[in-house]
């Protein structure tokens, strides 16, 4: 079972969240081949923190000829809904993540695939016929959308591409229109495996860090809300418990000066490599500051340094993904003690 938790740190909040004071994290993941039994992953080390997400790839073709294959990175998809605000790294560019590829140590140029829906349906050409760029978030798209026909404004209001938000931007309450659609993004690029060869792909992205202005699940003493939820998906246990009821004692008026961050990361849309498995898989999770508490399920973990956690697993299957929660100190105090 893929199951562990670490505390290692003090770091939490003392109010309960409602949901305008909570960012949603993005869940990405790694590359995705096209399907082949010639091409199986060697290994793979897997680096994740609240900074930067690394991956580095051994991929090997088994057999005596060469493999052309199509890799592919999924971006997560962006709601466009101003109500729902995730969080984004880079909230102006179609790389919003800042993704980067390199093959045997040299710099590669994938190719992006952006794709737009509404209500499941593609207008990706709507957009393009009225100069609108794909990505919801940016200052060119609402510009774009200012400058649309009025005959054009209202029939995409009723098939639900935008929708009318007013708002007081200072100088008094205005309306304007902003996206509603749904961005699907790809990089990809052509590889060749050599026969009998091994290829190195390493990436890298700054990940969406979702989180909250203060803890949702424990307040007035106790633990609730949303915690039974929590505990599942971030394998909190009874040392987690009796952290937080220490960090409460700690405090004068009793109350908890932490936040919520949180990561996800999607381990099970891979498989497409000769067997399925990963020959080599090794996790780092790096929580960042000392200060920090982490959780997360794991198997065999084991403490690498003042911040870093580490897993290591042979002929591994990814079976489930990775949810990674952080507890950070918002007076930067000493956040308590911990593994």
């Amino acid at each position: 079972m893929f199951r562990y938790v670490l505390t290692a740190a003090l770091a939490l909040s003392a109010t309960p969240v409602f949901a305008n004071d909570s960012i949603a994290e993005l869940g990405t993941g790694g590359l995705i081949l096209s399907r082949s039994d010639a091409v199986a992953m060697e290994s793979e080390d897997l680096y994740i923190s609240p900074e930067k997400v690394t991956v580095d790839y051994v991929f090997r073709n088994n057999t005596d000829r060469d493999v052309d294959a199509i890799v592919a990175f999924p971006m997560p998809d962006i709601e466009g809904d101003p109500n729902e605000m995730p969080a984004i790294p880079d909230g102006q560019s179609d790389n919003f993540l800042g993704f980067e590829v390199t093959i045997d140590g040299v710099a590669a140029k994938p190719q992006l695939e952006q794709k737009a829906f509404a209500l499941g349906i593609d207008i990706s050409a709507d957009l393009k016929a009225q100069n609108v760029p794909f990505y919801p978030f940016g200052d060119a798209a609402k510009a774009a959308l200012a400058k649309l026909p009025q005959a054009v404004a209202d029939d995409w209001v009723d098939r639900g591409l935008i929708i009318e938000d007013t708002a007081d931007d200072g100088s008094g309450m205005k309306t304007v229109y902003v996206p509603f659609w749904q961005l699907r993004s790809t990089y990809w690029w052509r590889s060749t495996f050599p026969a009998n060869k091994a290829v190195r792909v390493a990436h890298r992205y700054k990940p969406s860090v979702g989180g909250t202005s203060s803890v949702s699940f424990f307040y007035d003493g106790q633990f609730q809300g949303q915690y039974a939820a929590y505990k599942t998906r971030y394998c909190m246990d009874q040392t987690f418990e009796n952290a937080i009821r220490k960090a409460a004692k700690g405090n004068p008026d009793g109350t908890l000066r932490y936040f919520e961050n949180r990561i996800a990361y999607i381990l099970t849309t891979g498989g497409n490599w000769a067997t399925g498995t990963i020959g080599k898989f090794k996790l780092t999770v790096d929580k960042g500051d000392p200060k920090n508490l982490v959780s997360f399920c794991g198997e065999n973990v084991r403490k690498v340094g003042p911040t870093r956690f580490e897993m290591t697993a042979q002929n591994f299957y990814p079976e489930h993904d990775i949810d990674i929660f952080l507890l950070v100190p918002t007076d930067g105090g000493d956040g308590g003690s911990g593994g």
